[in-house]
C-alpha cells in the first residue's frame, strides 16, 4: 500500500470539521453528529458519555441536556470539557478541548421547540441521572405530562437547555497506511490558530 500524502492544512479548524461532518454525513453513516463528552467531578474525576452535536459555527459546539443531570453538575463546578467525534469507516476522529458556556435562553428556547413533542415531553418526565423507584413509574410520569400538555404547545423546562464548547485546542486524526497516522492539532493564540503536526 502507497503512503499518501495530505492536502493542505485548512487555516479555521472550525470550518475543517464542518468539511469533515458533511462528508459523515453524505457517507451514510449512522448518527454521524454524536460525540463522546469528557466532565470531570470537584475532585477531578472524569465521567464520559455520548451526546449529539447541535450546532457548529465559528464561536464552537453546541450541544443540549438536562442542566440538573450529572454533567450538568459537573460543567457547573468545572466548565471544560473534552469531545471526541469518531467515524470508523471514513478512518478519521477530532478531539477538542475547550471552557463550556451555557447558552442563552433564547437559543435554548428555539432549539427546544423544534424537537419532536414527545422528545420535548421527555425533558419533563426525567430527572435525568437520578435514581427512579421503576421504569413503569418513569412512563407513568410521562403519561401523565402527555395529558396534562394535551391541545397546548409543551414549553421547554428552567432545567434544561443548551451549552457550547468554545473551543481551545482542536486536534485531526486521519488513518493512513502503517499506523503512520495523520495528526494536526490547532492551539488557540490571541489573534488566530497555531497549528503543529503531531507524530502518531
Amino acid at each position: 500500500m502507497s503512503i499518501s500524502r495530505s492536502r493542505s492544512p485548512a487555516a479555521d479548524p472550525l470550518a475543517e470539521l464542518e468539511r469533515w461532518l458533511r462528508r459523515a454525513r453524505r457517507a451514510g453513516l449512522p448518527e454521524p453528529e454524536a460525540m463522546a463528552l469528557a466532565t470531570a467531578d470537584a475532585r477531578g474525576r472524569p465521567s464520559v458519555r455520548m451526546v449529539l452535536l447541535r450546532g457548529l459555527d465559528a464561536r464552537g459546539l453546541v450541544f443540549f441536556t438536562n442542566y440538573r443531570s450529572r454533567k450538568g453538575a459537573e460543567l457547573q463546578r468545572r466548565p471544560h470539557a473534552a469531545v471526541v467525534l469518531y467515524w470508523a469507516r471514513l478512518a478519521r476522529q477530532v478531539r477538542v478541548e475547550g471552557r463550556v458556556r451555557k447558552l442563552s435562553d433564547r437559543e435554548s428556547d428555539a432549539y427546544f421547540a423544534s424537537r419532536p413533542r414527545g422528545a420535548r415531553l421527555a425533558a419533563w418526565a426525567s430527572d435525568q441521572s437520578r435514581a427512579i423507584r421503576s421504569r413503569d413509574a418513569l412512563l407513568a410520569r410521562y403519561l401523565d405530562l402527555r395529558r396534562r400538555f394535551r391541545g397546548r404547545d409543551v414549553p421547554r423546562p428552567p432545567h434544561w437547555g443548551g451549552y457550547r464548547i468554545e473551543p481551545r485546542a482542536i486536534e485531526f486524526w486521519a488513518g493512513r497506511p502503517h499506523r503512520l497516522h495523520e495528526r494536526r492539532l490547532y492551539t488557540r493564540r490571541p489573534g488566530g490558530w497555531r497549528l503543529e503536526l503531531l507524530a502518531p
